[in-house]
């Protein structure tokens, strides 16, 4: 946006000199430390995701301590922010960083990266280079379409290149990313979800869904996805001292984790020995599936045959393994060995 800022643009950037959220990947013009905070906010909320990005600065201050860490190393660290393959996606793009000798600077470079997309891509040109590009995500979505009246389904392809160009249009090109954080903050302090903060808005008198009475309507997010429904029957098996874990394989949930023995949709196995129920019908809930599980423990004297899969180990290794924190939560349930 060139020339004088619209009163939209005016009023939102004078919201934020005020409230503005402080965070400490804000602090910084260092890439890393802000392609590193968005990569853990996608689908984070801040209050979650702020200690983990803590924790990996701690552990790799810098990409190339982060490429010459493992996969393994990177998924446990990553354990119970979900979305595991963001964790992937890190450690692949820090591989693709230093091989390139250096943190692209561009837009169109930076969406280059595993695991960037249009919004991220944008959130690290305009943080840590000034480049004037806009982000649209929920927050922006909603305050858009509530100034506006904007009654465009946000989950269409079309919504998203209208609100996309709305958003570059009120961008001031000498503070792209004031302005991205100024609207994303309004979003999720002021212009809330549910019971938006309307009297106390600066912007109430020109609000087109605050004159209306459609607060409550906008934005209108169009249809949505069918949530699966799945069964599972965790069996931790103890047997000499060890324990039988696999790692996850891609095309599901929760690829490159470790799990104990798992069967989905059916009865437990028929070995020799007696299965210990610890929990039953727990409900853990994905964004598009809901997983019930049942958790048992197996004692045994000698190994079951298990799928060449599996991997059998001491118990005490487990800890250091990345695993889904629904089977943290399990694990923990566990009465201890009479090794121990």
């Amino acid at each position: 946006m060139n020339g004088p800022l619209s009163p939209f643009t005016a009023t939102l950037l004078r919201w934020f000199e005020t409230f503005g959220r402080d965070l400490p990947w804000r602090r910084t013009h260092d890439a890393y430390a802000i392609w590193l905070s968005e990569i853990i906010l996608q689908q984070t909320r801040i209050s979650q995701g702020q200690a983990y990005w803590e924790r990996f600065m701690r552990r790799w201050p810098t990409v190339s301590d982060l490429a010459a860490a493992s996969e393994d190393e990177v998924l446990k660290l990553w354990q119970g922010l979900g979305y595991y393959s963001r964790a992937r996606n890190l450690l692949a793009a820090a591989l693709q960083i230093v091989g390139n000798g250096r943190f692209p600077d561009t837009y169109e470079d930076i969406i280059r990266l595993k695991g960037v997309g249009e919004y991220t891509a944008a959130a690290i040109a305009s943080f840590a280079f000034g480049i004037p590009k806009a982000v649209v995500d929920g927050n922006v979505f909603r305050v858009l379409s509530r100034f506006f009246g904007i009654n465009e389904p946000i989950r269409t392809g079309g919504a998203k290149k209208t609100f996309t160009a709305l958003a570059q249009s009120l961008l001031p090109e000498d503070r792209p990313a004031d302005f991205n954080q100024a609207i994303m903050d309004f979003g999720a302090l002021q212009c809330v979800p549910k019971s938006p903060h309307c009297e106390a808005c600066p912007l109430q008198e020109t609000c087109v869904a605050l004159r209306t009475g459609k607060v409550g309507e906008l934005p209108v997010m169009g249809e949505k996805v069918k949530v699966k429904q799945r069964r599972f029957t965790y069996i931790y098996l103890r047997c000499q001292g060890k324990t039988a874990f696999r790692r996850r394989s891609g095309g599901d949930i929760w690829q490159g984790l470790w799990e104990p023995f798992l069967i989905e949709n059916g009865d437990l196995p028929r070995w020799n020995g007696c299965f210990l129920p610890i929990i039953q019908d727990v409900k853990h809930v994905l964004t598009h599936r809901v997983i019930h599980t049942d958790f048992y423990l197996y004692e045994a004297d000698t190994f079951p045959e298990l799928p060449e899969e599996y991997v059998w180990m001491p118990e005490n290794e487990v800890p250091a393994l990345g695993i889904p924190r629904l089977v943290e939560k399990l694990l923990g349930l566990l009465p201890k060995s009479p090794a121990d």
